[in-house]
């Protein structure tokens, strides 16, 4: 099996959590870890798709959100195609399986989250998500990221294996 993980990352906090679940995937499948400005949106011989972007205004980011995290927030990059504009161009294989992650700001009943609306954007290209999105918390805009997120981004990657490899589908 072979696993395609797109990220996207502005300070390097959804690097980290993308690292620690390819890390976990590699365990059982051939990956490959691509960041989303140079994804391919060509997906033949990937037989699992994951995709994590940082939670921006409640969603996905924008080329807009990005420019305000470095010049706001001194953000140490802006990539010019996150997450949202690659799954614009992307070109899905029939039934391809899927799962999304984010990176959200560690505060209570903050509203929206980039996994979920990757995840509706990947349904309606005819994805099949195989488990729920998850949400990984930093600290602040910069982060770091919370402790025990890394070793709970290898565990919410140890479910993905499972039900991919036995073929389960999350409705």
């Amino acid at each position: 099996m072979r696993a395609l993980v797109v990220y996207e990352s502005l300070w390097g906090n959804t690097e980290q959590i993308d690292r620690a679940i390819a890390a976990e995937l590699a365990t059982k499948m051939d990956v490959e870890v691509v960041e989303a400005e140079t994804a391919p949106v060509s997906l033949e011989g990937v037989d699992l798709l994951l995709v994590g972007g940082p939670t921006h205004a409640f969603s996905m980011s924008r080329s807009t959100t990005r420019e305000s995290a470095v010049a706001d927030h001194d953000a140490p990059k802006s990539p010019r195609r996150g997450i949202r504009e690659w799954l614009a161009d992307l070109v899905l294989p029939q039934a391809m399986k899927a799962a999304t992650f984010g990176t959200r700001v560690n505060a209570p009943r903050l509203p929206g989250s980039a996994a979920k609306a990757a995840k509706q954007e990947l349904r309606s290209l005819g994805a099949q998500m195989v488990v729920k999105q998850e949400s990984f918390r930093v600290h602040g805009y910069e982060g770091p990221v919370i402790d025990g997120e890394l070793e709970r981004a290898a565990e919410w990657a140890r479910s993905i294996v499972n039900a991919a490899m036995t073929g389960s589908v999350r409705a």
